[in-house]
């Protein structure tokens, strides 16, 4: 599935079973939310955090989907089409950081913190 297939999907399925949008505000919210959700189970999975009773089975890829999904409904809402705006995203990056982390040392040097392998 493309991104433009996913936000047609998207737009689909809020159509049929969501009745509409929420409004832009809510889902900025809703959005917070579910990146907050995302960033408990990281902290959790790969930081000093151990996860509380009845957290251990949640789903990290099912957080980022949540996300993936708000993402898609401000995109629709706003008028954003994710693939036309992501390759732009990358052609500024490649642009403005064509040598920019390469001359990095804190990239560039090994990570003492990094785990290994």
């Amino acid at each position: 599935m493309t991104i433009k297939e996913a936000q047609e999907t998207v737009d689909q399925w809020i159509k049929k079973y969501g009745v509409r949008y929420y409004s832009e505000l809510t889902n900025m919210v809703i959005l917070t939310e579910e990146v907050g959700e995302m960033a408990r189970i990281i902290s959790r999975t790969y930081g000093e955090q151990s996860f509380k009773k009845g957290e251990e089975n949640a789903s990290l890829s099912d957080e980022m989907a949540d996300v993936f999904w708000v993402l898609m409904c401000l995109a629709n809402q706003t008028g954003v089409d994710l693939t036309e705006a992501l390759k732009k995203n990358i052609e500024k990056k490649t642009k403005r950081d064509a040598t920019r982390h390469w001359e990095n040392e804190k990239l560039t040097k090994p990570n003492p913190e990094a785990p290994s392998k």
